[in-house]
């Protein structure tokens, strides 16, 4: 976790350099990488949830030909 904590402070001294407005443009890229992996585990939280009924459908006798396909 040490590599982490440099990291962590290389970034930091990085953006105290940056100019007040580059700071809000490495906020809203922040943001943005933020909001894709809240729609990214909202999408897979609602593939899991679907799963079960989506079993019922796929997982029957009528359909057992295609399973071998």
């Amino acid at each position: 976790m040490q590599a982490d904590r440099i990291s962590e402070q290389r970034l930091l001294e990085k953006i105290r350099q940056l100019p007040p407005e580059q700071v809000l443009l490495v906020e809203d890229f922040i943001n943005s990488l933020d909001q894709q992996n809240t729609e990214y585990s909202l999408t897979f939280a609602a593939a899991k949830l679907s799963e079960p009924v989506l079993l019922k459908i796929w997982d029957n006798p009528d359909d057992a030909e295609y399973d071998t396909l």
